[in-house]
């Protein structure tokens, strides 16, 4: 069994002598605990040293790729291939897949070799021998600078990085001028009021101040190149009656100065911008289609990289920039923000307010979409961004609208469709009905008439009819009383027969 060690200076390959040392893993330490028990379970078979650093680096940048090295490649051949029965312990799972692969050798990797490993590397002076410890500190030192600069030079994220830097320039540019352009209108406004209301442009108004100063060089002054001709006529009018106070020379100058910044500034951002542009759609076409150059250098500055940025759900590019709203609405249960970074672009601002949210869901989605296409598609184009926008601005349009979306399918979904749409009569106003004169109302047509009506009307009837016998019914039975009562009455009114005062003595006698 033969073990595989990696250094900057080369490669070493050592002889296991007691396999059943290697099963013992938590008492392995103990036979590297000095150089001579060391030498006693490991012999080193062979070592391959680097001729130059560019050697030492490819063989560095193999190994982190997991591919076999040349020179590792030919001493495998001359030491293992004869040997069918040998197995090799690698430090790296990919490595010893690659070597399995190109020469047909057994390779074993597990927790095992990593501590054999880690013992070997506390021995390494004394097992490898002929290297001493200062050289070998300085090959490593090479070795570590150089596959750093090489990383460096041919990183994926490189491009990424310009596209991140140059945006947060953009953004930085922006504060700038607009700070030197707030301080130069209150400077100028001082002598000239009037001037800051009339021209609006912050450009216009820096080269007006520039090419003019002082208010009393306006009116022989040429402003045709810089302001349309209704304008120029106004700051002239203006500049006559003006109620701003008058300043020196030294302050036109120094004025006129920070104008001068203000132009280069510009002029730069300018320059800036067209770089920007450029590198997104080089590094990310169907993301710049979709959502335009600045947000998507915003959203990308924001993940960190274009890599990032694709492994991010939809979900969370929705939400990109608006991490602290997110928090603040968990924290307190309230409604968590429906778009970040995102509510910049074109297709999200041309939405009314109540489909923002909609819009900023369905451009994620496909935002994430573009991305992931950007980030690990092999071809530059935009056809896929420039499809996905074609359909947003189609479902933008049935949003603002109102329509609904139509269901897939036909006679099916046509039924699905009607099954949840109620449907609501329509009835005129007829002005006639106002009319306080008794007009013969116009009656409705048969047609217009429903077999709903025409029931109600029906069952209205039946119900007047059977109110109509039950009224007769109650007359007849009130009828029927009078009659019995009335005979009743007459008896209750004829005169009772009094006794008379013969007969009331009898009684009294009869009682005696």
């Amino acid at each position: 069994m033969f073990v595989l060690y990696e250094t900057p200076a080369g490669y070493a390959i050592f002889k296991l002598l007691d396999e059943k040392k290697l099963e013992q893993v938590d008492n392995l330490y103990l036979e590297f605990e000095t150089p001579e028990k060391a030498n006693k379970l490991l012999k080193l078979k062979h070592f391959e040293k680097f001729n130059d650093t560019t050697e030492a680096l490819a063989a560095a940048t193999a190994a982190v790729e997991g591919k076999v090295a040349k020179p590792l490649k030919k001493t495998l051949k001359k030491l293992l291939v004869d040997d069918v029965q040998s197995s090799l312990l690698v430090a790296d799972a990919k490595l010893g897949t690659a070597i399995k692969d190109k020469l047909s050798v057994q390779c074993v990797y597990n927790t095992g070799v990593q501590e054999l490993m880690r013992c070997i590397r506390q021995q390494a002076d004394s097992l490898l021998g002929g290297l001493p410890k200062r050289e070998m500190t300085a090959m490593a030192l090479g070795l570590a600078h150089s596959l750093s600069r090489y990383k460096l030079k041919f990183s994926p994220d490189k491009i990424d990085t310009m596209i991140v830097q140059a945006q947060c320039l953009l953004d930085d540019l922006d504060k700038e001028l607009n700070n030197y352009m707030m301080r130069a209108r209150e400077w100028y406004g001082w002598h000239f009021p009037e001037l800051g209301k009339i021209i609006t442009d912050n450009i216009a108004f820096v080269k007006t101040i520039k090419l003019v100063g002082t208010r009393d060089n306006m009116s022989a002054a040429d402003l045709s190149d810089i302001l349309p001709e209704d304008v120029e006529e106004k700051v002239k009018e203006a500049a006559e009656i003006s109620m701003g106070t008058e300043i020196s020379e030294e302050d036109v100058l120094n004025i006129q100065c920070l104008c001068d910044e203000i132009i280069s500034i510009n002029d730069y951002r300018i320059h800036l911008y067209d770089y920007l542009k450029a590198r997104m759609m080089a590094m990310a076409p169907n993301l710049t289609v979709l959502v335009g150059d600045t947000v998507g250098a915003r959203l990308i500055a924001h993940a960190g990289s274009l890599i990032n940025l694709a492994k991010h759900p939809s979900s969370t590019v929705q939400i990109l920039g608006a991490e602290k709203a997110l928090f603040r609405a968990l924290k307190t249960k309230k409604d968590t923000p429906k778009y970040g970074l995102i509510y910049h672009a074109q297709l999200v601002g041309q939405a009314s307010q109540k489909n923002k949210g909609k819009m900023s869901r369905s451009l994620a989605a496909k935002a994430s979409l573009a991305t992931r296409v950007d980030a690990f598609g092999e071809e530059a184009t935009f056809e896929l961004g420039a499809a996905h926008k074609v359909k947003l601005e189609s479902r933008l349009r049935l949003l603002e609208e109102g329509n609904l979306r139509k269901l897939s399918g036909t006679g099916k979904a046509k039924a699905k469709f009607e099954k949840y749409q109620a449907k609501s009569e329509v009835f005129t106003y007829q002005p006639e009905a106002d009319n306080t004169v008794n007009v013969k109302k116009r009656k409705h047509s048969e047609a217009e008439q429903t077999p709903v009506k025409k029931e109600i009307k029906e069952e209205a009837g039946a119900a007047e009819e059977e109110e109509e016998v039950k009224s007769e019914k109650k007359k007849k039975k009130k009828k029927k009383q009078k009659d019995e009562e009335a005979p009743e009455e007459a008896a209750a009114t004829e005169p009772v027969d009094e006794p008379t005062p013969a007969k009331k003595k009898k009684k009294s006698k009869q009682q005696e």
